[in-house]
């Protein structure tokens, strides 16, 4: 179900053009452009579509006009085949998780956001129909408003990482203020929005980074950035820390992350192999196996270093999105945009992220 308010509404035609509805009427967005991928390949695979079908909302859900939507790892990731066991029989899917844009509907059972409102969200890493689309459908509790002092442009490059780094330091680290934390790699966008989410939790941070990114990291708080090119991290990093968040998850920087943290502190990476075990051997044996592998990591860090190891993933969380927001709005949270492309020409904006032909985040506009 859908609930419609007395105002004027964006639908979309068959042939993808926006129509308006008159005051007072009711509409149904039917179809609208969207980039599909029907199989898993290259940037090539990537098909946009000007008539693809919009599900009906169920009672949580809000349908997003999307303005602009930017690109994670793990879209790409995605498209090349990273999740397949997963994701394989659900083809042709719909890639693209952050978003910022305009509520165009909601469901009859949410309360918080109302029709023509600005919003910035995320979806779950799972999520099938993603937002390369001109109309996206989310949860309630994955949307908030948008910052006002953002542009769309800048909104959309924020939730995903953000919320990712949020999960880390707040919900499984449960950092506070005093606490010592190292980010392994600041200066990509979960990175760079962990850094911030310490500092503005009180925390002291230190980060290993490329040397382009440093001036950028100690602008941000950071107390230490070390440039993994031209020093060793492991000698320049001083002291040892409470939490520990590796972004890169290579066995080097694991081994250094472990060497570094506290007794009783928290190590965790990004890069968990639950999916790249489950695309291996299968769902039905891989998900157990990967379980099996974690919880050995865990014991066998418990007892022989006297901390905790985790596999990190991005989920929605309300209040961290709200938290995130509010930092957003106040300038203390940010992911520099360094290239926008239109959403029509997302093969080269794939592209130009396989080749690191741009270094920083990416973003769809959408008209």
């Amino acid at each position: 179900m859908m609930r419609f308010v007395s105002r004027r509404i964006e639908i979309s035609s068959g042939d993808g053009e926006i129509s308006k509805l008159g005051f007072g009427k009711r509409g149904i967005v039917t179809s609208c452009r969207a980039v599909l991928l029907p199989r898993f390949g290259g940037p090539e695979v990537l098909e946009f579509h000007e008539n693809v079908a919009v599900p009906d909302l169920k009672p949580n859900h809000v349908l997003v006009r999307a303005r602009a939507v930017s690109i994670n790892p793990l879209d790409t990731r995605m498209r090349s085949g990273y999740g397949r066991s997963i994701f394989e029989p659900l083809l042709p899917l719909i890639l693209g998780r952050d978003i910022s844009g305009e509520v165009a509907a909601v469901g009859n059972s949410v309360k918080s956001l109302t029709f023509g409102q600005e919003v910035f969200g995320a979806l779950h890493p799972t999520a099938v129909r993603g937002t390369y689309t001109d109309y996206a459908i989310l949860a309630e509790d994955e949307l908030a408003p948008k910052p006002g002092s953002l542009s769309h442009v800048e909104a959309s490059a924020i939730p995903f990482a953000a919320l990712t780094a949020w999960r880390a330091l707040k919900s499984t680290a449960r950092i506070r203020v005093g606490q010592r934390v190292l980010v392994i790699g600041g200066g990509g966008a979960v990175g760079f929005s962990a850094i911030q989410l310490a500092v503005a939790a009180g925390c002291h941070v230190s980060t290993t980074c490329g040397g382009e990114s440093i001036s950028r990291i100690l602008a941000a708080g950071a107390e230490q950035a070390v440039d993994y090119t031209s020093e060793d991290a492991e000698i320049a990093l001083k002291g040892h820390f409470d939490a520990v968040l590796d972004t890169i998850g290579v066995p080097d920087t694991e081994r250094m992350g472990i060497s570094l943290l506290k007794r009783g502190g928290h190590y965790m990476t990004l890069q968990g192999e639950a999916a790249s075990v489950t695309d291996r051997y299968g769902l039905a044996i891989g998900l157990p196996m990967a379980t099996a592998i974690l919880l050995k990591k865990q014991m066998q860090y418990r007892y022989s270093h006297g901390i905790e190891y985790w596999w990190n993933y991005m989920r929605a969380d309300a209040e961290g999105l709200h938290e995130i927001r509010r930092l957003s709005e106040a300038g203390k949270l940010q992911v520099p945009v360094d290239k926008t492309f239109p959403i029509s020409q997302v093969r080269e904006a794939h592209e130009a992220k396989d080749r690191r032909r741009i270094p920083g985040k990416v973003v769809l506009e959408i008209d």
